[in-house]
């Protein structure tokens, strides 16, 4: 009596499938030797699919300068976010935020300024002073919200940020790395969309003062919609910027040049090089059927392969020639087969670089025959062999 249980007639065979995709992936690995810059600290990703096109010491802790606000700014978008605060709320200016030297707000001590006002304060004027009136209302002092600022730093991943103040004035102890300031950046970008926009607005009117915002980038037709510039006797001038040309959006942190016009003049050329040079391609959408593999002894013929989620590669313009995609699984695949399971792997390669690997998924439920049925089918295999 033949053992249908432990039936095994077939010779199962590792197919793998190399797929003709001319591009070719730019790396973490590979980012320092993309381009140079003067800065003293950079770091340029596209913010789709997180590949780094330029790092430059991007993890080492630097002043920040007024970069830093941008972790104010996101203390703030939280609440209101969370609905702990709206922007109709008023604080009361302190004589200490009244009397706080730089780039200023000019809000008048002992008046009430409502958040949305000091978030253009603080977003478009640089204010040091409009800080100082949010961090006390918020945490009733300028120490106890940077302190809360570190914590929270901590708890959304930045991982080389401390917080001294609530404005970037230099202080032993605060300071923030470039990565820091760019995952800080997307975070803005992305979970606060409805009060991002303030970012891109180019001037704000406060006491019948205007002043322009100070990103550079805002004025030269260049499609940047943010962020922060900074500037300080250690940290030289820095700026976190975010530029979307065609869809495709790009950050970009810069610190440690020499003049505001160095500044302005190295922040578009790295993005114009990282825009020209590079692109980000869509190699498979999510749920998209790469192949279809035999079925062994299941209730259907092929089972359709797929990977679980879309794949989206930043690549080199100059170097995607070189990029192989392979397919690789054990066919035919025994059944049952439970939709969801991996059954084997995608994997891209290019020179220089290391492989990703992908699990190829299958895209449905197949029953195993029942006894008969695979006794009909091991016979038939026997026979004529498998196709």
């Amino acid at each position: 009596m033949l053992d249908l249980k432990g039936l095994s007639v077939f010779q199962p065979i590792k197919r793998s499938t190399l797929i003709g995709v001319c591009v070719c992936l730019i790396s973490n690995s590979l980012a320092a030797q993309t381009i140079e810059t003067a800065a003293r600290h950079a770091v340029l990703y596209d913010l789709t699919t997180d590949a780094i096109l330029l790092d430059k010491a991007s993890d080492v802790p630097m002043p920040p300068a007024s970069m830093s606000k941008l972790m104010t700014v996101y203390m703030v978008f939280e609440r209101l976010k969370a609905e702990r605060l709206s922007l109709d709320d008023k604080f009361v200016v302190s004589r200490k935020a009244w009397r706080k030297g730089g780039s200023k707000m000019f809000v008048m001590v002992n008046t009430r300024v409502a958040v949305k006002d000091l978030l253009r304060g603080i977003i478009i004027q640089s204010g040091n002073d409009a800080c100082i009136v949010i961090a006390e209302g918020i945490s009733g002092s300028e120490a106890a919200f940077a302190a809360e600022m570190t914590r929270k730093a901590k708890e959304i991943g930045l991982t080389n940020s401390a917080f001294k103040n609530a404005t970037g004035w230099p202080a032993e102890g605060h300071h923030m790395s470039a990565r820091d300031i760019a995952t800080l950046s997307k975070k803005l970008i992305v979970d606060f969309p409805e009060y991002y926009k303030l970012f891109s607005e180019v001037d704000f009117t406060y006491g019948g003062i205007k002043q322009g915002n100070r990103n550079p980038l805002l004025y030269r037709g260049f499609n940047a919609d943010g962020l922060k510039t900074g500037h300080t006797e250690a940290s030289g001038y820095g700026l976190a910027a975010s530029v979307i040309r065609k869809g495709r959006r790009l950050l970009l942190v810069i610190n440690g040049l020499n003049s505001k016009r160095a500044r302005a003049s190295e922040s578009a050329r790295l993005l114009d090089w990282a825009f020209r040079e590079t692109a980000s391609y869509a190699l498979f959408k999510k749920d998209e059927v790469i192949e279809q593999a035999d079925v062994w002894l299941g209730n259907a013929s092929s089972l359709p392969l797929v990977v679980g989620k879309k794949i989206t590669l930043t690549m080199s313009r100059k170097a995607r020639h070189g990029m192989k995609v392979k397919v690789s699984y054990t066919n035919p695949v025994p059944a049952p087969i439970k939709k969801g399971t991996s059954v084997g792997m995608v994997t891209v390669t290019a020179p220089g670089i290391e492989p990703i690997q992908v699990p190829l998924i299958a895209n449905a439920d197949i029953e195993q025959l029942g006894a008969m049925g695979r006794l009909n089918a091991a016979v038939k295999y026997l026979l004529f062999g498998g196709s």
